[in-house]
């Protein structure tokens, strides 16, 4: 484990990103709280049927990982304009695996789903995101988070669960698995014609906590064709982190996508 930072300190310092921010300003603010990372393996021939071609997999001591993330999202604005009204606070669920381009390491999507119509709708708009509107609860009892979320077109994809952290909080070490699900600063989508874009992220080192929890009810991951090899996911928790993206650009080229 190492060292926790300050993070009132340079606070949008990039010099721990693996590659330099594209020649752009960013585009959009957000904070995200009260996170569960919760990861399962899954057999690679599973993933690259689900995963578009023009992404390599990432996998962990040769492993693929899924993961379903619920947590809190607020503070959404565009860089110059004040928040976005309606989206002070709301829930959100993502389901999401890991690829490389072009030895980029970055996230890719499966779905994201929000208690919130207006960020669902900007987020397909403006970063192709596989968004989706569902009906989402979270509440906070002391140090427990309960998450429920059902999503309204589609009301066989569940999530229900509670967690909560259960370790002193810390900063994944270099190599870790901790490290190689967490530190991704960009993630990776299709734009409208199917190929690659990029969202370059900036964000401080993500501050970690074990967690335990009970996951009640999850069928974000079959209802997609994800088949996990054991339905007994690795737990972390992260409390708080502020995030900034980039406008997408061209995975080759760097270049600003329209």
């Amino acid at each position: 484990m190492e060292e926790l930072p300050n993070i009132q300190e340079n606070k949008w310092d990039d010099s721990h990103r693996p590659w330099p921010l594209p020649n752009l300003p960013w585009g959009m603010k957000q904070t995200w709280s009260d996170l569960l990372f919760a990861h399962y393996p899954v057999k690679y021939e599973v993933l690259r049927k689900l995963v578009p071609e023009s992404m390599e997999l990432d996998t962990y001591e040769d492993v693929c990982w899924v993961g379903v993330v619920p947590f809190r999202m607020s503070g959404v604005r565009f860089r110059g304009l004040p928040p976005i009204p309606g989206t002070a606070e709301f829930p959100e669920l993502n389901v999401r695996t890991y690829v490389t381009i072009d030895g980029k390491p970055g996230v890719y999507f499966f779905s994201l789903d929000a208690d919130n119509w207006p960020a669902v709708k900007g987020a397909r708009t403006f970063f192709h995101l596989p968004y989706h509107y569902a009906k989402m609860d979270i509440k906070n009892f002391g140090d427990t988070v309960l998450f429920e979320s059902k999503r309204r077109n589609r009301s066989d994809i569940v999530f229900a669960g509670s967690y909560k952290p259960v370790s002193a909080p810390f900063i994944a070490v270099k190599g870790s698995f901790e490290e190689w699900m967490t530190e991704r600063y960009c993630f990776y989508t299709l734009n409208a014609s199917g190929l690659p874009v990029r969202c370059d992220i900036l964000h401080h080192p993500w501050i970690l906590q074990e967690a335990e929890g009970e996951i009640t009810l999850n069928t974000t991951l079959s209802k997609q064709g994800i088949m996990v090899e054991s339905d007994q996911p690795i737990l972390h928790f992260s409390k708080k982190i502020d995030v900034r993206a980039w406008p997408l650009v061209h995975p080759a080229t760097g270049r600003l996508h329209f």
